[in-house]
């Protein structure tokens, strides 16, 4: 089951809106929809939130936004599961993905990290990649010198809400994890929508089909 749901992004209004932030953004709506607050707490270097009751979850559950920047998201993760003695398999990191396009996401536990500098330093820190991650699709620029720029850069209007839909969808999952149910999670968050189904053809006509009268 989760116990530490972490978001990862950068700190600071200049990097807010920006594609590295999307753990944020996925935080940041969590707790909205918990009625939690999440306050600095320098012990574990980040803002925090605990929640008591939270839908699924037999115990009280932190929401974690590290304040340290992206390369060094480990060092407040390591120090808040430490204290409550949450181990890697107990915790979800929230993180946007390059080799996703706006609008697709992907859950699943351990890996590598991707060349993602948060959770690169989340598997050093915790001394584990075994953790669960959310992956939030972004996109690539298409050349990897681009990507420092692209990843710090806001994304159109259109591609924030691909991102913002995937949250949201997202969230119907979060009491299952809470819960341990991670297979029916992960079922939730990957399924795709159902097809339209086809228009029915029209009935024929009942006045077209009667012959005329002699």
């Amino acid at each position: 089951m989760i116990r530490l749901l972490v978001g990862l992004g950068n700190p600071g209004p200049e990097y807010e809106d920006t594609r590295h932030n999307a753990g944020f953004w996925w935080i940041d709506g969590l707790a909205r929809g918990l009625k939690a607050s999440l306050q600095p707490d320098k012990a574990y270097h980040g803002l925090v939130a605990r929640v008591n009751s939270a839908p699924g979850a037999s115990g009280p559950i932190w929401l974690l936004e590290p304040m340290t920047y992206m390369n060094l998201s480990g060092k407040s993760v390591a120090a808040l599961a430490r204290f409550f003695k949450i181990a890697p398999e107990e915790i979800l990191a929230i993180h946007d993905e390059l080799d996703l396009p706006p609008g697709e996401m992907k859950f699943k536990r351990g890996g590598g990290n991707g060349g993602h500098n948060g959770l690169k330093d989340m598997q050093a820190q915790l001394g584990s990649g075994d953790f669960w991650r959310l992956r939030l699709g972004i996109g690539h620029p298409g050349h990897k010198a681009e990507v420092a720029g692209y990843v710090l850069r806001k994304p159109p209007l259109a591609e924030r809400q691909a991102v913002e839909d995937c949250i949201q969808k997202s969230y119907d999952a979060v009491e299952l994890m809470l819960r341990g149910e991670m297979d029916k999670a992960l079922t939730k968050i990957h399924a795709k929508p159902p097809r339209p189904k086809p228009p029915r053809p029209p009935k024929p006509d009942a006045d077209a089909q009667t012959p005329a009268s002699s």
